[in-house]
């Protein structure tokens, strides 16, 4: 029998939420104030994830992809349901564009993109192909990794004096105004509200008494950790610069300077890109991989593996033409077109219809 520990739960929900959102600088249009726009994307989006989490309960532990039928009936439900795994594999695509683009910059500037995203989406299918299990146990290995290297970030940015807290200030001068600006909807929707996928998951979790906390607590952390890249990338850079460039993160790390020994640090960017992108792709793919089984019954995942990853290869190649046209989709046209719908209304009617179900069946047991 699958089953996955809870700080695996912990682990695999953090590094799916950082995902290389962490990289784009989290918030950036509501410059100094990132950091608070970041706590408040965080709290919002642990409210939608409550609801995701109450609606697992009040259906008695189906998966997302069941939710639907058994709330809805049955064609309409089929029918919304399968979008689920269209969308999450049409992020999936999105991530292997971000592999596209991102690792040409960094460290791979001579190799061809195709050869880069359809390398690392061997490794991906191969720990697939592993199963369920496999990911939380490397998920549990790699987070510990990456907040050892982002604690050494910030002890050598502090120490090389590369920081200055009074880039942070006057706090909300602007106002609320572009700070909510920056929170609805891409704040709530691009990385709290992608969780959803995790429904698919929770149905494997070993003991289920604590899977509200442990996913609530992973939620508050990555908000936490995200709001504390933001302060560390305004006090480096200062508002204007962090504003204004695509990756804030990598060139915060080029900052610290030690007695002309370490003079950036480059190598941690490379780490959180390639953990992060590895985990949100394999968790994006792996429950593609588990709403089709889902929905079509099938007792192996040999064929929608490779048929999976074939397909977010193929869309994350032909989806954007440039860096600046994947950004674009990214940032404007897909929170309100796609996202909200997916992560925010279908799920809100689901949970209002398990409640009008539920008091009605408790006013049937308890007739006056």
């Amino acid at each position: 029998m699958i089953r996955i520990s809870r700080f695996q739960l912990f682990s695999m929900l953090i590094l799916f939420q950082l995902g290389t959102t962490i990289l784009f600088g989290f918030a950036s249009g509501a410059g100094r104030d990132a950091w608070i726009a970041s706590l408040l994307s965080a709290l919002l989006g642990a409210a939608i994830i409550a609801g995701y989490l109450a609606l697992f309960r009040m259906t008695g532990g189906l998966t997302l992809v069941e939710w639907f039928p058994a709330l809805f009936g049955r064609w309409p439900g089929t029918i919304a349901a399968w979008l689920y795994p269209l969308l999450f594999l049409y992020d999936a695509g999105r991530i292997v564009a971000d592999i596209r683009f991102l690792f040409p910059i960094t460290i791979l500037s001579g190799t061809p993109d195709w050869v880069i995203a359809g390398s690392f989406l061997i490794v991906v299918v191969y720990g697939l192909y592993a199963g369920v299990e496999v990911v939380g146990r490397v998920a549990g290995v790699l987070f510990p990794v990456v907040m050892v290297f982002f604690f050494l970030e910030i002890v050598l940015l502090v120490a090389s004096g590369s920081l200055d807290a009074h880039h942070l200030s006057p706090v909300m001068a602007e106002g609320w105004g572009r700070v909510w600006n920056t929170v609805w909807p891409l704040g709530i929707t691009q990385t709290f509200g992608e969780s959803i996928s995790f429904a698919m998951i929770w149905t494997y979790i070993a003991r289920k008494n604590g899977l509200a906390g442990t996913t609530l607590a992973a939620t508050l952390a990555a908000g936490a950790i995200i709001a504390l890249t933001d302060v560390l990338g305004i006090n480096g850079l200062g508002e204007g610069v962090f504003r204004q460039m695509t990756l804030p993160s990598l060139a915060l790390l080029k900052l610290p300077s030690l007695a002309d020994f370490l003079e950036n640090l480059d190598a941690l960017g490379v780490i959180y890109l390639v953990v992060n992108a590895f985990m949100k792709l394999s968790l994006h793919l792996l429950s593609v991989v588990l709403c089709v089984r889902r929905l079509t019954g099938a007792k192996s995942d040999r064929w929608i593996i490779p048929a999976a990853a074939a397909a977010a290869f193929f869309m994350g190649m032909t989806m954007a033409d440039s860096f600046t046209d994947h950004l674009e989709a990214g940032f404007r046209n897909l929170p309100l077109q796609i996202w909200v719908p997916l992560f925010l209304v279908l799920p809100a009617a689901a949970l209002a219809v398990a409640g009008i179900r539920k008091l009605g069946n408790a006013k049937g047991e308890n007739p006056s």
